[in-house]
């Protein structure tokens, strides 16, 4: 006997909803890995390409990381503008970064640091959905949903909620962010949420012999599901249960549990941030398309020194190891790692050591996908203030993404209207990227 519960939706503190599966006990019987299916599918003569899908990881440094102390110290500025916590050198040629970030500078010929990320919403949730769809939303802040989907949620519905062979979602989310779900794209592309009681019961307690076989199973649940009611929160359910199904029916939930990986990788990436990260890559290299990772208390209003020196280190050892643990494992050209918040912070101090809202000006940083990468991208005024080279959109970086993605930027779905609409409007390629 084994419990199925469909698709109940749960909401956080700051809203953000999270949809629990199916609930069906600890994986009790085995079924293909990853090499497994890829071998098989090899020797079926099918077409691999799929399997080869680039990837993305976005890290979403929640609050508004400062891009001062972060990635453009600017220690020629006069004081009361220049970072606070000093620089370091990278192995780029006369390219520094924020003092808390020793690491990462080792690393820095393979990553690419945008200097001219710039939009217009200096809110929270309205910056936030700037940048995670590409379109500002001025009442975001006012607590209206979002109107447009996510990158992640398009991803989905370009390639579909699963992997074709590993039964993965194509959308992860490690812990929610505003503006990551797929808005007039329908629920059945919004992230799949492996927290909570959905984490604790991503496997099966049930004796395969039972089971009988995998169409059985699955032609059961179909006849529970004509019983569910279908309205309102309800919409999308058979996509979920679908991606429920496809994980339980496969070793591939493995992925989500990093008892399964080199306890000596798990201690190089570190704890918190770190095994968020180590999870990523674990999901990416096994066929899920993006994953979004929320690292938040970037908003900081006050004491900028001292919350860096917090923040800034742990950032720096997860992104460090990601970046090695890709290259080594020849992965870095197929997984993008994107780090970006929602905004960025006030070029001068304020009175009270710290930095506010500051949107004309933002944090952003890339590793892999294939792009050209160990170079700066942009250059920011005098005063970190404003970009002093033609300044880098949120469609801009969509648009880049999509192609790393191989996603026609001009790309269209029906929205709540029922007219086609255009995911890019404006945006174009990060040229130096490319």
């Amino acid at each position: 006997m084994f419990d199925i519960r469909f698709g109940r939706t749960r909401r956080d503190c700051e809203g953000t909803s999270r949809r629990d599966f199916m609930r069906v006990g600890a994986l009790g019987f085995g079924g293909l890995t990853l090499s497994d299916a890829m071998r098989a599918h090899a020797n079926s003569g099918d077409s691999m390409s799929r399997m080869f899908e680039k990837s993305v990881i976005w890290l979403w440094l929640s609050g508004g990381p400062t891009h001062v102390e972060t990635f453009d110290p600017k220690m020629t500025a006069p004081a009361e503008y220049r970072s606070v916590t000093g620089e370091v050198k990278t192995n780029l040629t006369g390219v520094t970064l924020g003092g808390n970030f020793e690491r990462m500078a080792k690393v820095a010929d393979k990553m690419a640091f945008v200097r001219s990320f710039a939009h217009t919403n200096s809110g929270h949730s309205g910056g936030t959905h700037y940048v995670m769809t590409g379109y500002d939303h001025r009442l975001a802040d006012n607590g209206a949903v979002p109107v447009r989907p996510s990158i992640g949620s398009i991803v989905s519905k370009v390639r579909g909620t699963n992997h074709q062979v590993t039964g993965l979602p194509t959308y992860v989310r490690l812990d929610g962010i505003y503006g990551d779900g797929p808005a007039f794209l329908g629920t059945a592309y919004g992230p799949f949420d492996p927290s909570g009681e959905a984490r604790r019961n991503m496997a099966l307690q049930v004796d395969q012999n039972r089971l009988g076989n995998r169409r059985d199973l699955l032609s059961g649940i179909d006849n529970l599901r004509r019983d569910v009611d279908r309205s309102g929160v309800m919409e999308g359910l058979d996509s979920f249960e679908q991606q429920a199904f496809n994980l339980i029916l496969s070793r591939s939930q493995q992925a989500f549990d990093l008892k399964y990986e080199d306890p000596r990788v798990v201690d190089r990436y570190g704890k918190g941030l770190g095994e968020k990260m180590l999870q990523a890559r674990r999901l990416t290299e096994s066929g899920v398309g993006f994953v979004s990772i929320n690292y938040g208390g970037w908003d900081m209003h006050g004491n900028i020194k001292s919350a860096m020196d917090q923040r800034g280190p742990e950032v720096d050892r997860a992104v460090a190891a990601l970046v090695e643990d890709l290259d080594q494992r020849g992965q870095l050209d197929n997984t993008l790692l994107v780090i970006s918040g929602e905004f960025g912070r006030t070029p001068k101090i304020n009175s009270g050591g710290g930095r506010d809202h500051w949107a004309p000006l933002s944090t952003l940083a890339l590793a892999g996908g294939g792009l050209k990468m160990g170079q700066v991208v942009g250059e920011s005024a005098e005063k970190v203030d404003v970009p002093k080279t033609t300044p880098i959109r949120p469609q801009d970086l969509m648009a880049t993404i999509f192609d790393v993605m191989g996603i026609d930027r001009r790309i269209q779905f029906t929205n709540q209207a029922g007219r086609p609409t255009y995911m890019i409007e404006d945006g174009k390629l990060i040229e130096e990227l490319v």
